[in-house]
């Protein structure tokens, strides 16, 4: 696709709960990955902007942190920034973990799955607060007959929070492209944003410590993800175009940094090895990638975490 075939273009926000599935449809959507997928909730901290097409209309794809109560300050910005975008966008599609709700009916729920169900309905509340109609899909419907959602779906019409529902699987492609189709159709007549080849939109340093964070997440036990961050120190090309990066692990206590660090170091050797070749195969190059793990038990009230992240920090 050429810049000039592009009529139609503008921004699409996913919103919804924590592990609801907003990544995992963000990379469908584009076609490639530009957001961190893993089984823990709240993976993504920031909104992460992919680029696609779906005729003549380009849609740049807002994947937002999970809308949850937050009491932290952390999680404070990173709802503010999910509402922001939703805000900001010509069209918002709400994401449900819609296994959830059909445990919750048969009295099956897991924790993580009650929870879910709570932020989702927090999230409707003020849906209908605000007098916005969002496009609602329920996701995961890979995991239940399709006869299980029909109650919900009239649930959610009674609501008044939404202006269509699609029922889809973030994770096998079901249902993805009709919804693409009808948020094409949702776009204003505009010129391309992006040039159509790039497929998101994200610094490639801060993109390369998502990718390191990613992995530690997928390492390391549930409750040491929340306590840390990925910083890209430094990034160095070479003349035969190998790259070199610098990246800072930074934990809050230092019983964590042995946790990353692992017996005899195998934890982080682990992390960087996966990061590196996940790196190297989307430079289409050689990646030397050193991480160095540093104690601060006081980031998460910086400013400066905040401002990395394009995060607000007076919250």
């Amino acid at each position: 696709m050429n810049a000039e075939d592009i009529k139609h273009a503008g921004f699409v926000a996913i919103i919804g709960a924590p592990n609801a599935g907003k990544s995992t449809l963000t990379n469908a959507m584009v076609g490639a990955k530009v957001a961190i997928v893993t089984h823990k909730v709240q993976t993504t901290r920031f909104p992460v902007r992919g680029v696609t097409h779906h005729g003549d209309a380009q849609l740049v794809i807002v994947d937002t942190p999970g809308i949850f109560g937050a009491k932290k300050r952390l999680d404070r910005a990173m709802v503010k920034s999910a509402w922001s975008g939703a805000d900001d966008a010509d069209a918002v599609v709400h994401l449900i973990d819609a296994a959830a709700w059909i445990a919750e009916t048969k009295g099956k729920s897991a924790p993580a799955q009650i929870k879910s169900v709570e932020d989702d309905r927090k999230v409707i509340e003020t849906l209908v607060k605000t007098g916005r109609k969002v496009i609602l899909a329920l996701n995961k419907i890979d995991l239940f007959p399709h006869e299980d959602v029909l109650p919900l779906i009239a649930e959610f019409n009674e609501s008044g929070a939404y202006s269509d529902i699609f029922m889809i699987s973030a994770a096998n492609g079901d249902g993805v492209k009709a919804l693409m189709a009808h948020l094409a159709s949702r776009m204003p007549e505009g010129e391309a944003m992006f040039p159509p080849d790039q497929s998101a939109d994200i610094p490639m340093r801060l993109l390369a410590a998502e990718i390191t964070r990613e992995k530690l997440m997928l390492r390391l036990h549930e409750e040491l993800p929340y306590q840390l961050t990925v910083e890209t120190e430094s990034w160095e090309d070479f003349k035969n175009g190998d790259v070199k990066i610098q990246q800072i692990v930074i934990v809050g206590r230092e019983s964590h940094k042995s946790m990353v660090l692992g017996k005899n170091g195998q934890t982080i050797k682990w992390v960087s090895k996966a990061a590196r070749e996940e790196l190297s195969e989307l430079l289409d190059t050689r990646v030397h990638l050193f991480l160095f793990v540093k104690v601060d038990e006081k980031w998460q009230e910086r400013r400066e975490s905040y401002s990395n992240l394009g995060l607000e920090f007076d919250l």
